[in-house]
């Protein structure tokens, strides 16, 4: 049985560890680019625009703010990271240039590490900023969807496409981190078995 599955895992010929890194490597790459640069661009408009216009008055709170700009960072420098793969990928293609099997793994694990972290960072986000929203629509009348409420004071409160704004902002940061996440499991997986360059999985040299 054990057989059978080391020989199904083996590459094959012409199939290397070089090959995934850099296949790997490209599609995170250019998937984050393309879709990491929307939640960036709508937190940046945010953060710019909607503030000065003074849109919605449901008040955020700080570490919302700290941990989405942390999340953001984190995907930024999943993208780069990514990007190191392709280059990774060229120096295990050429045997001189070919590190060790201990530093290969510990580029996938680096990956694993801060693409979960950003998928905790976004859950997070995103289990405050709803119960944010739950506890404001609590607090008024519960006849359809007032959005806007006046005080006896005079004072009213609302909710603007901001709101809305900051949970697609998480909701496609989260989508292109479950993927990052995915695409770094499989090059981890694909550095613990037998590959052209480095022979059986347990040489670590």
């Amino acid at each position: 049985m054990l057989d059978s599955l080391r020989e199904a895992l083996a590459p094959s010929r012409g199939y290397s560890l070089a090959n995934t890194f850099s296949r790997v490597g490209w599609i995170g790459f250019w998937t984050q680019i393309a879709i990491g640069s929307i939640p960036v661009t709508l937190a940046i408009y945010s953060f710019l625009f909607d503030r000065s216009t003074g849109a919605g008055t449901r008040g955020g709170l700080a570490l919302i703010e700290y941990l989405t700009i942390a999340d953001l960072l984190l995907l930024i420098f999943t993208t780069v990271w990514f990007y190191r793969y392709t280059r990774l990928a060229e120096q295990i293609a050429h045997p001189e240039q070919r590190p060790p099997t201990l530093a290969v793994r510990r580029a996938a694990w680096t990956g694993v590490a801060a693409s979960t972290l950003g998928v905790v960072f976004s859950i997070l986000v995103m289990l405050f900023e709803v119960t944010q929203l739950l506890f404001y629509f609590l607090r008024v009348p519960q006849v359809g969807i007032p959005t806007v409420q006046t005080t006896g004071s005079g004072s009213a409160s609302w909710l603007s496409a901001a709101d809305i704004v900051s949970l697609l902002i998480l909701i496609l940061t989260l989508f292109v981190e479950v993927t990052v996440l995915t695409l770094c499991l499989w090059l981890l997986f694909r550095t613990m078995i037998a590959s052209v360059e480095y022979g059986h999985a347990g040489n670590q040299e």
